[in-house]
């Protein structure tokens, strides 16, 4: 009889094994690993379009120095942080990350803004094409983002569902940080635009 139980207690743990979750986490993080490996693949298109786009706008607007060193040194901050898949279990780091590609943004936003004053900048094929190329970037900057964003809603709600919690305590799995807007004031004002010409 209490071989009989022990078997039963045996085939009883096997089974709630199967709904623990532990199998569910491992897909999980690999995916938001992989989604996040593709974020990082296009801020690093980005970043390697920069110093061309640069390049072209120091030709025509030199004295407009002040836009370029912030963008080299936006791009420069950029360059010198560690990217780890660590990062994604960081929040204090992942913040730090946000915010220099943040500034990247900001940078590039202000260079082109400056390359609206020179109509021969504006009319330069590579300028054009480059200018082409890092609004796409942008917009797959925007798609991998979605989708890293979308991958990490699921994995932290596996995290934080029942059963799937307890799994996750016991093997130190925890939510992961999602990309935040820093200023959601700042981005619910409309820009201002304007059409006199200066």
């Amino acid at each position: 009889m209490k071989h009989l139980v022990l078997r039963f207690l045996a085939v009883l743990f096997v089974l709630s094994l199967t709904g623990c979750g532990y199998n569910t986490f491992q897909s999980l993080d690999e995916e938001s690993k992989a989604s996040w490996s593709e974020v990082l693949n296009q801020y690093q298109r980005r970043a390697d379009l920069v110093p061309n786009l640069v390049n072209v706008v120091k030709g025509y607007a030199s004295h407009e120095k002040e836009v370029l060193t912030q963008v080299a040194d936006a791009r420069s901050k950029v360059g010198s942080m560690q990217v780890t898949p660590e990062l994604l279990n960081d929040p204090e780091a992942f913040a730090k990350f946000q915010a220099a590609q943040g500034q990247l943004t900001s940078a590039l936003s202000r260079l082109l803004a400056v390359s609206e004053n020179y109509p021969n900048l504006k009319a330069d094929q590579g300028f054009r094409d480059l200018q082409a190329q890092l609004e796409g970037t942008e917009n797959r900057i925007t798609v991998a983002r979605n989708r890293y964003i979308e991958t990490i809603k699921n994995y932290n709600v596996a995290v934080r569902s029942f059963p799937n919690n307890l799994t996750a305590m016991m093997l130190g799995y925890k939510a992961k940080p999602s990309f935040t807007v820093e200023n959601e004031k700042a981005i619910s004002v409309a820009p201002t635009v304007n059409f006199e010409s200066k």
